[in-house]
């Protein structure tokens, strides 16, 4: 049998006895690594915007080292980059990108999206940002606002802090994670109550 044709759960299957058999790693350290794995998306990262939102000393930790900050809420990010994250405000609104392939903070939240690692985003999100926020996703960034590129790289990971909609006072922390979509945490989008339909892949 040719590796290529192989079933992909049977080679991590035997990948997995082989480290064990190995002394590299133990079965449950296996076990916590999935798992982390599998709770890692944009509903993970809703809960640590929703609690910057709700708590300003936590939202400073957040800015000051991501890293640490969302280890308070139980979400490790041991083994993965830095974790820087931004803040959106009225000023300066930020945009995600890695401009070399697909650097993205998965650990935290999942895989990235498939548009976010396109050659026709990457390319555009340094060239143009603007236009490619006005014309994928509706996102128009007025022309007062200083529109910043931020480059994920292998070595530092980044995400932003959206602005916290209007018409949300008084929302427990779990509603308001419900609000955050993955490309409000690139960038491409800001939430809303009545958010839009998921974003079309960039062009």
């Amino acid at each position: 049998m040719q590796w290529s044709d192989a079933d992909p759960a049977r080679l991590a299957r035997a990948l997995e006895r082989s480290l064990v058999a190995a002394g590299l790693c133990s079965t449950a350290e296996i076990d916590r690594q999935q798992a982390t794995t599998d709770a890692a998306g944009p509903l993970q990262g809703g809960r640590v915007v929703a609690r910057a939102w709700c708590d300003d000393a936590f939202k400073a930790r957040l800015l000051a080292d991501g890293t640490q900050a969302v280890a308070e809420l139980g979400i490790s990010l041991a083994g993965a980059p830095p974790l820087g994250v931004v803040e959106q405000t009225d000023q300066t609104h930020h945009l995600i990108v890695c401009t070399l392939c697909s650097c993205y903070p998965r650990a935290l939240l999942g895989y990235p999206p498939v548009w976010y690692k396109s050659p026709a985003y990457r390319a555009r999100a340094v060239r143009d940002p603007r236009r490619l926020l006005r014309e994928s996703w509706a996102t128009d960034i007025p022309p007062a606002t200083r529109l910043r590129v931020l480059d994920s790289t292998a070595d530092y990971r980044w995400m932003t802090l959206p602005q916290r909609p209007r018409d949300t006072d008084g929302w427990p922390e779990p509603r308001l994670a419900t609000l955050i979509r993955s490309s409000d945490l690139i960038g491409a989008t800001s939430p809303s109550v009545q958010a839009a339909a998921p974003p079309q892949e960039a062009e």
